[in-house]
């Protein structure tokens, strides 16, 4: 039994150190292409010297301004996103007389590219902050919004109306019964948005910005200077395997009752 138990805790390890071993692999290869000549050194210098700037670049505070401009406006939108996401998906999901208002809506806008709206938006609001937001907030919404509607929707009937029997109230019932219960569907919900959040983060600041790492990037790119083009690259590459797994030990903890009920209902 517990060899059995420790051959089950060194499978993630062993995952772990797998992945970890690919990624030093195609490092080396992208060393070894650039300095062997198979691709063009001015156009993909080797990673050693990417990291060499990367190194200077967050030493020299460059990176950290333009890091704290990216990660401000994708909380501004990506909170703004999660009022409105979660409020009207619970409201949609718990009265059909809303969702038939609203859904019909929701499914309009839903399939529009958060990016086809930037032109729009410069017009009525420019290109400052509050356009990023905007943006970050219409592609991030849209996820959250049906995973909380379909959520909340979806618990049993026979919860709410054990509620009413206790004589809850309506924001009782959501708090205590609903919410809980839809949760792990949020989390999905705000998963998805959490990426989509720093994609729009990056290409709004690409179109219209004076800080941020899409504006760094692109302005690297557009002068010429390619090494610190791809160590901004790299940043993001960190900056995104960071936030998703922040999320997803916050999403650990919130859901440790969900995921020991379900295992013990597979039992």
């Amino acid at each position: 039994m517990s060899r059995a138990r420790q051959g089950a805790g060194a499978g993630p390890k062993v995952r772990a150190a797998y992945g970890i071993g690919t990624l030093a692999v195609l490092l080396a290869l992208w060393e070894a292409a650039s300095r062997a000549g198979w691709v063009p050194r001015r156009f993909l210098p080797p990673i050693s010297e990417v990291l060499v700037v990367f190194a200077r670049l967050w030493a020299d505070g460059a990176f950290p301004g333009h890091l704290g401009a990216t990660l401000l406006r994708m909380a501004a939108g990506g909170l703004l996103a999660v009022v409105v996401g979660i409020g009207l998906g619970t409201a949609m999901g718990y009265r059909r007389s809303i969702a038939e208002l609203f859904r019909p809506v929701a499914e309009f806008l839903r399939p529009m590219p958060p990016v086809a709206i930037i032109p729009a938006l410069i017009l009525l609001l420019g290109i400052g902050d509050g356009m990023k937001v905007v943006v970050i907030a219409f592609g991030c919404v849209w996820p959250i919004l049906l995973n909380t509607a379909d959520g909340v929707g979806g618990v049993h009937p026979i919860l709410v109306d054990v509620a009413r029997n206790f004589r809850f109230s309506h924001a009782a019932t959501l708090r205590k019964i609903v919410l809980p219960a839809a949760l792990p569907q949020i989390a999905a919900g705000l998963r998805v948005s959490l990426a989509i959040a720093f994609i729009l983060s990056l290409v709004s600041e690409m179109i219209g910005s004076t800080n941020g790492l899409g504006y760094f990037i692109l302005v690297a790119q557009r002068s010429f200077r390619i090494r610190e083009m791809y160590a901004g690259v790299v940043l993001l590459a960190v900056v995104g395997y960071l936030l998703n797994a922040c999320f997803l030990k916050l999403e650990a903890r919130a859901l440790a009752w969900h995921r020991a009920t379900a295992g013990a209902s597979t039992t």
